[in-house]
């Protein structure tokens, strides 16, 4: 089968296209016919970092974590996917699980759940990562109606679900931009927009909450922008960060009792940890989608399967909006 592989780390000129064996079925797998794959920082990171990284792969590579696809065959002891049926899932590209820079993969079923009905292949390969990242910190932060939750970073690619989550659990939502795209995207996909570079975060506290703060802040920015959470968040409320590598006093979290959730959604394929936890959240998701909560927002730029090199540097240069997709 064709793949796009790697045979040393570093920039984005290291993918070459190549033929390998075709993937074996195995126990509670499946083998999946991949129609298309997205690009997620962490498979720039992977690339650029290799064993820098101790979840990166060795060499030679077929990177990709996100896909969509067709089964085209079932192993043993599965009974709930048969050939034919569509998929997605988050499923390889790190340690010893081959990634989805190629034609066909074998997928856990634990990490796999049936595609949204009312997604194309592209829309779809767009949103397990994300979905799972911002579904797992808004679910893990209590997540209840008529709360007031602030998306830090909504035009983004895990910001942008996370908002649309956050009004699908009936809350009220508001969210950081930094340009005047970013903010009609958030104003787009129905929360309140805050221009980050005009408004204060006592500001907006004091404007959108009377100065009690925001229930739960979903930080999707994270680094030193989580100081900037802790000011948001009222007393006793909850943070739900993805990028929480930084070091800081954690003096204004103790004196407002609040709780900090880290969420790297990687866990469960590293570690082969509660994998099933996975699969029930892609479940729920392509509920939501296909109940019309949520959608996926896609890159104007489309990438082939040859132009994977491309792809990282579209998202890289950050001028994306929305997720970047490589079609197969």
């Amino acid at each position: 089968m064709k793949v796009m592989i790697i045979r040393k780390f570093g920039d984005s000129d290291v993918f070459e296209p190549s033929e390998i064996a075709k993937p074996e079925i195995k126990p509670g797998s499946v083998l999946v016919k991949i129609a298309a794959t997205s690009i997620n920082t962490v498979d720039t990171m992977i690339r650029q970092m290799g064993k820098e990284l101790p979840i990166s792969p060795e060499l030679p590579a077929v990177l990709g974590m996100d896909f969509a696809g067709t089964i085209e065959a079932v192993g043993e002891g599965i009974s709930e996917y048969a050939v034919g049926d569509e998929v997605f899932g988050c499923a390889g590209g790190l340690g010893d699980l081959p990634g989805t820079l190629a034609e066909y993969m074998v997928a856990d079923v634990n990490l796999i759940a049936h595609k949204p009905k009312k997604l194309t292949m592209r829309e779809a390969a767009a949103l397990p990562l994300v979905g799972i990242t911002a579904y797992e910190g808004l679910t893990r932060a209590g997540i209840t109606q008529g709360q007031k939750v602030l998306v830090h970073g909504g035009s983004g690619g895990v910001g942008h679900v996370a908002l649309q989550l956050a009004r699908h659990f009936k809350t009220e939502v508001y969210s950081t931009g930094g340009g005047d795209k970013q903010l009609a995207l958030i104003k787009k996909l129905g929360a309140t927009a805050i221009n980050y570079k005009t408004e204060a975060v006592n500001e907006y506290v004091t404007k959108y909450t009377d100065g009690l703060g925001f229930d739960i802040v979903f930080d999707s920015v994270g680094g030193p922008n989580m100081a900037n959470s802790f000011e948001a968040a009222a007393l006793n409320g909850q943070v739900a960060s993805t990028v929480a590598l930084v070091e800081m006093d954690l003096s204004v979290a103790h004196f407002k009792g609040l709780s900090l959730h880290i969420v790297f959604m990687l866990i469960p394929m590293i570690h082969n940890y509660k994998r099933e936890e996975h699969a029930e959240i892609l479940s729920k998701l392509a509920d939501i989608v296909d109940a019309g909560g949520l959608y996926p927002v896609l890159d104007k730029q489309s990438f082939s399967f040859e132009e994977a090199g491309k792809a990282h540097d579209r998202l890289s240069s950050g001028q994306a909006m929305g997720k970047v997709v490589v079609d197969i």
